[in-house]
């Protein structure tokens, strides 16, 4: 909220640093007007009650300050480590708990590991018996995803393997 009411005088601090006579000049980028952001370090500002990915290794994550080692599922913002240790193993068993979870999350986010792999259609057809959507992408990008929907409030799952796996 803070952020909110200061980028207006910000903007207007960064106008007035302009010089008055500057033909042709190009447009400012909008990297640059709320390159201020940068300064705003939200990621350590995260209710209690939210989980939060803030950073990931070869081997694991970093979710509100602490180092989780290997595989990971997330249901709302309950956390646990996962058993896969590879994409083949992720399949009906590895997310049997989708069958009792209540409410159901409206995605399943599955981080492949390093790379996006194909999903197996009767693994596709599970999630859907279930009642999410399925995103398959990988295990970095799924967890900035997890985050955002996380941030709005949607009631999101993820399954994320280690950002190192490659097969």
């Amino acid at each position: 909220m803070a952020a909110a009411t200061m980028l207006p005088t910000c903007i207007r601090s960064l106008r007035q640093q302009l010089p008055s006579k500057a033909p042709n000049q190009p447009l400012p980028s909008l990297r640059r007007a709320f390159s201020l952001y940068d300064q705003i370090n939200l990621i350590d500002q995260v209710p209690d009650d939210q989980l939060r990915f803030q950073g990931y290794t070869d081997s694991g994550f970093t979710v509100n300050r602490v180092q989780y080692e290997g595989s990971l599922l997330i249901i709302g913002n309950l956390l646990t480590s996962w058993s896969p240790t590879k994409f083949s193993e992720i399949n009906e068993e590895s997310l049997s708990i989708f069958r009792v979870v209540r409410p159901v999350p409206e995605i399943l986010i599955v981080g492949c590991g390093k790379y996006i792999q194909p999903v197996d259609p009767k693994l596709r057809e599970f999630i859907r018996s279930t009642g999410m959507k399925l995103e398959a992408i990988d295990s970095r990008n799924a967890a900035s995803t997890y985050n955002i929907l996380n941030e709005e409030g949607r009631i999101v799952a993820a399954a994320l393997l280690p950002c190192g796996i490659t097969s």
